[in-house]
């Protein structure tokens, strides 16, 4: 008789040596095709000896029954309002049934993989194998591919699995998607660009502090009626912000920061704020920083900026950074060792794994929805809908090129005309956000070329994103105000955008010209990367004004949002998305899809989250 071990290292040498893979109970067929997206070409084959990482999301055992519970506990008309699911009460929703697991391994060990490594609740299993064997395994061929703007992956266009398998494996990556997780514009200048054109705001108050060329924490609280008292709730209370592709917030900078706009904290705070590293992900050790190299490979902008809003807001409650790593192959070393899996992955995976996760999370990286497969972009977004029955608000930002950047405005794989829609932004479980700029009236942020950066040579055009998702329907939270929307466009853009999708952003704050501190000197940035962190710190803000009242936390911000929240905030009504030539979106009265709802009213929005 031949034993368990022999058996597996026959197989392994079977499958070595053969072109096709090793069938477990059932022929191989294509699980998921997915057509290389415009902007990107294949340059060469996959180094065979490169080691992948795989990441294998195993079907969640009762999905439908997590989202029952996501809807109720975050729906203020109900009676489970605020009753959010513990860590245990998620897992035992999401855990995996024992046949979905016993074939899945069954599968790996009949190709040789036992070295496995998984999720808290097993949902994924994770296995670093050369791309020769990532190949056999998913029947399919790996390569290098390049991007138009120099970014590179290793990817492929379709794979496949075991029939038997396609109900219990929902999606493997690193594969088919093409998502670089760009930020969100974050344009950092060193001197105020002159605002054209701009007329100050009548209201001697917000006049005396707000200056739309270099925009502070001052103007913020003041804009949105922040008081500043604050409830004695922090240690309680904590906000987050993450980081990819080798971004590092610099703790010399955020001292700088503090010492001049919130000279009221003490400003050992940026010494000591938590930084966290996920797989690899670059920090700062806690104590006096350092300012490093100026040849440094780290950068700084969209790190800088999310912190410092964050702290500039919300201190003294905490303020956590998550920096996650799993870049891909650099152009110069295509044969590097290692390729990097998908980083929004491998950072949920981390997070949900934790007993206790900050109440608010800040993302501001996005790409272009079609850059990612459909498996890919469904299971990502249950991840964030787990987060969400747990309590936990996340905001994107809505992106920076309105409904699409130009010459890319086609469907994958065609040449037919279509508006861009981005992901996470189009998740229906997450809270995405819109940018303003000036202050009476507030407006939809952005610039042309020539318009609000004269003299600089600028040719590029910034304008606060918004759209309709390709891949996930209308949440009927949103329903009612969004078709109302789509009604009085007259037909405007019919064809370009998905009208029964899940439209975006839901709500918006200012996001220009924000003054930061860049590598030891005074800088401004912009972007949907800017009003993210920044609507953050006013959920927080809202948070622990709940917490010292002894109430539940805010959680998914979005059915609140649509049925009451919208009452506490101000409408924009004037600029549009602009993208992909044409004028875009336009902010109309009520709802749009450019900035949502508008711009928070700090007291009233807290006044609505306490009636509850």
């Amino acid at each position: 008789m031949v034993g368990v071990k022999t058996f597996l290292s026959l197989a392994a040498a079977v499958q070595a040596v053969g072109a096709s893979p090793i069938s477990s109970r059932t022929p191989y067929a294509v699980k998921e095709t997915h057509i290389i997206p415009r902007g990107w070409s294949e340059v060469a084959e996959a180094p065979k000896g490169q080691t992948i990482h795989l990441n294998i999301g195993v079907k969640q055992g009762q999905f439908a029954e997590l989202e029952r519970h996501l809807y109720e506990v975050s729906d203020p008309d109900h009676s489970r309002y605020g009753q959010h699911l513990s860590a245990e009460d998620v897992h035992d929703l999401v855990r995996p049934s024992s046949t979905a697991l016993d074939l899945v391994h069954e599968w790996l060990a009949d190709n040789g993989i036992q070295d496995l490594s998984y999720s808290a609740t097993k949902d994924w299993i994770s296995v670093s194998i050369p791309v020769d064997t990532a190949e056999r395994l998913l029947d399919t061929k790996y390569s290098l591919y390049e991007h138009t703007d120099g970014a590179r992956l290793v990817r492929t266009s379709k794979w496949s699995l075991p029939k038997h398998l396609h109900e219990h494996i929902d999606t493997i990556q690193p594969t088919t998607s093409f998502m670089r997780h760009l930020a969100q514009r974050t344009t950092v200048y060193t001197n105020a660009p002159p605002a054209a054109g701009y007329k100050p705001p009548s209201n001697a108050t917000i006049a005396k502090v707000c200056n739309a060329s270099a925009v502070t924490i001052e103007c913020f609280r003041t804009l949105y009626s922040i008081p500043d008292d604050t409830p004695k709730a922090t240690k309680f209370n904590k906000v987050a912000f993450t980081n990819y592709l080798d971004q590092l917030p610099l703790r010399p900078d955020a001292k700088s920061f503090l010492e001049q706009y919130r000279p009221d904290v003490d400003s050992n705070i940026a010494d000591t704020f938590p930084q966290i590293s996920i797989n690899g992900g670059v920090i700062q050790p806690e104590g006096p920083g350092y300012l490093l190299p100026a040849n440094s490979t780290y950068a700084y902008g969209e790190a800088n900026l999310d912190v410092q809003t964050l702290l500039g807001m919300v201190s003294p409650i905490e303020v956590i950074s998550y920096s996650t790593g799993g870049a891909p192959p650099s152009i110069s070393t295509i044969d590097t060792p290692e390729n990097g899996s998908e980083p929004y992955l491998v950072w949920l995976k981390y997070m949900l794994g934790l007993k206790d996760i900050p109440q608010v999370i800040s993302t501001s990286y996005a790409d272009e929805e079609q850059s990612v497969p459909k498996s890919y972009a469904v299971r990502a977004c249950q991840e964030f809908a787990q987060m969400g029955a747990r309590g936990v608000t996340l905001t994107f930002g809505s992106g920076d090129s309105g409904v699409g950047a130009p010459p890319g405005c086609f469907a994958v794989g065609t040449n037919q005309s279509t508006f861009l829609p981005a992901f996470p932004s189009s998740c229906p479980y997450v809270t995405t956000v819109g940018a303003t700029k000036n202050f009476e009236p507030e407006v939809v942020a952005g610039w042309v070329p020539g318009d609000f950066l004269e003299g600089r040579n600028v040719t590029t055009t910034y304008s606060s994103g918004g759209g309709f998702s390709n891949y996930f329907e209308q949440p009927s939270y949103q329903s009612k105000v969004v078709n109302s929307y789509i009604k009085s466009l007259n037909g405007t853009y019919d064809g370009l955008y998905n009208k029964s999708g899940r439209a975006y952003p839901d709500l918006s704050a200012q996001g220009q010209f924000f003054s930061i501190w860049y590598q030891g000197s005074l800088s401004y940035a912009s972007g949907t990367s800017a009003s993210t962190p920044l609507t953050a710190s006013i959920i927080s803000l809202v948070n622990n004004e709940l917490i010292a009242a002894g109430k539940p936390v805010l959680g998914f911000l979005n059915p609140f949002l649509y049925s009451k929240g919208y009452k506490a905030y101000t409408d924009v009504t004037s600029g549009s998305a602009i993208g992909c030539g044409v004028s875009g979106f336009p902010a109309t009265k009520g709802w749009d899809a450019v900035t949502g709802f508008g711009t928070p009213k700090f007291p009233e929005l807290v006044a609505l989250a306490k009636k509850k």
